[in-house]
């Protein structure tokens, strides 16, 4: 017979997605910062407006990434309080 603890595998799951958007932002971020570089070689070699587009486009990107991330995290964070304060109702029912 299983065991199946939906509580805990909804936990599972949030973790598992907040490393996930981790990882995606950590390597969107080395991207971008890849992105930006050749933005500024461009900028101090003359091509002002290829330059330009490219290190817009880099900070648009890690912008949206960080935001995506941050946005997971704070649905952890809520997934994991709302856990907390179900799991103290259940005690203090119990009691």
């Amino acid at each position: 017979m299983s065991n199946f603890n939906a509580e805990t595998s909804f936990l599972q799951e949030r973790i598992r997605q907040a490393k996930l958007a981790f990882n995606v932002l950590l390597g969107a971020t080395v991207t971008s910062g890849a992105i930006a570089f050749t933005g500024v070689y461009f900028l101090i070699s003359g091509h002002v407006s290829e330059g330009t587009i490219t290190s817009t486009g880099g900070l648009i990107s890690n912008v949206a990434f960080a935001t995506l991330a941050k946005d997971a995290n704070d649905r952890l964070d809520k997934a994991m309080q709302d856990a907390e304060e179900h799991e103290n109702g259940k005690d203090a029912s119990h009691s």
